[in-house]
């Protein structure tokens, strides 16, 4: 069923499935979605039928990261509702049904340190993963810079989340942040028959497995804390202010003029 221009929400064989559906803004979150994206998640955990969500975007773009009209909008002093970002990444460690996620095309910012909260993750061998938190005068987010130094490394971590390099699914497969690698054509079945397998499995035993797997969430709440407290900051900061302007402007930022104040 539709709930908020750009999410969709569905459910069959004990599957719940959350797609990303904003083609025209490459499937970038506004506040509004990530309201229906908590919502979706807390109403699938709470349904006895669903056994795990499943998480899509559109072919060739699975998640262009938050609305860059947000955050200039909060830059220039129009307000954000930040609130409901931050309601979201404070939801993603919170989830308690297993979640697969199939990724086919670019994944940006938050679509893809989302992605480091879900337990399965496929994608299609065109999927462009790329995390400039810097280049937008930010911080990473989501606990990422907790979660990608734990899974990659620090030299790897730093390179996409501090560098922000651009990789592909080949080098996320290699640096275990994907399971496996599907035909585009073919991915969404993967991981819709792979959702269908959890589904069959006994509820409370996945569950406690689940849970044992996962550990103490303690430390991934308090960096997400961390984090989004120091992202509300930079938001305000001249330095984001130049580098949302210079994107509308399809300019390179100048930092230069700001680096005196900063």
């Amino acid at each position: 069923m539709p709930m908020a221009e750009g999410i969709d929400v569905s459910k069959q064989d004990g599957v719940q499935i959350v797609r990303i559906n904003r083609p025209q803004k490459k499937n970038a979150l506004t506040s509004a979605m990530y309201r229906e994206l908590v919502s979706a998640f807390d109403e699938g955990d709470a349904d006895p039928s669903v056994a795990a969500h499943v998480v899509l975007g559109l072919k060739g773009v699975f998640c262009a990261g938050n609305d860059i009209g947000d955050f200039l909008s909060f830059a220039q002093g129009g307000g954000l509702p930040l609130e409901t970002i931050l309601a979201f990444l404070g939801k993603l460690p919170a989830i308690e049904k297993p979640v697969i996620a199939g990724v086919d095309g670019i994944a940006v910012g938050v679509g893809v340190t989302m992605l480091m909260h879900f337990d399965l993750v496929y994608a299609a061998p065109e999927s462009f993963f790329s995390t400039p938190f810097l280049d937008l005068g930010l911080v990473p987010e989501a606990a990422s810079s907790l979660l990608v130094p734990r899974a990659v490394g620090h030299q790897r971590a730093f390179e996409m989340l501090v560098l922000g390099e651009p990789f592909t699914a080949d080098r996320a497969y290699a640096c275990g942040l994907v399971n496996a690698i599907e035909p585009s054509d073919r991915l969404e079945e993967k991981v819709l028959e792979t959702a269908r397998k959890l589904a069959r499995k006994p509820p409370e035993a996945l569950k406690l497995a689940r849970r044992l797997l996962r550990g103490d969430t303690a430390d991934i709440l308090a960096r997400t804390k961390q984090e989004a407290e120091l992202f509300r900051q930079r938001l305000a900061s001249p330095e984001a202010a130049e580098a949302f302007q210079a994107f509308f402007e399809k300019r390179p930022p100048d930092f230069s003029k700001v680096r005196a104040g900063s």
